[in-house]
């Protein structure tokens, strides 16, 4: 009796493993996808000098230089990811009390370059920055190799 019980679960383990194996051995080839175009985007930041924090106007023309970057960065990342816009509106007897917009935007940008940065007027600095979307898909291609189906065979 105990050796026809080991037989029985014995044959129902085998039935159960082999339940869990593939009929058919496969074999699966990627490739990757290359885009036809890459755009060239360009941007341009601002930033005022006099409202810098510093203790000398050269120290206030270099803020104002990093935060015109900063501003470029934020323009690319809105032609990137875009922009996130949310609205509040309240109204009250049909006259509008309140009227609330809020625009954010959140990315990671990599390979742009400054293209130059300048004075503009007395009191303003301008920093331009490019980004080749070729060197972001290489820079992408590197990180995280993209691939897409080619072929499946099945033996």
């Amino acid at each position: 009796m105990r050796l026809l019980h080991k037989c029985l679960i014995g044959v129902a383990c085998l039935v159960l493993m082999s339940g869990c194996t593939s009929m058919f051995d496969k074999y699966v080839e990627w490739e990757s996808v290359e885009p036809e175009a890459y755009p060239l985007l360009s941007a341009v930041g601002y930033a005022p000098i006099a409202s810098q924090h510093g203790n000398s106007d050269s120290e206030k023309a270099l803020m104002a230089m990093k935060a015109s970057k900063l501003d470029a960065y934020r323009e690319l990342a809105e032609q990137v990811y875009g922009q996130q816009i949310n609205g509040q509106q309240s109204v009250a007897n049909m006259v509008m009390n309140n009227a609330q917009l809020q625009a954010s935007v959140e990315g990671v940008i990599r390979g742009a370059r400054v293209v130059k940065t300048y004075p503009v007027g007395e009191d303003t600095y301008a920093t331009e920055l490019e980004l080749d979307m070729e060197q972001v898909y290489n820079i992408y291609l590197a990180t995280a190799r993209p691939q897409r189906l080619k072929t499946v065979k099945y033996y």
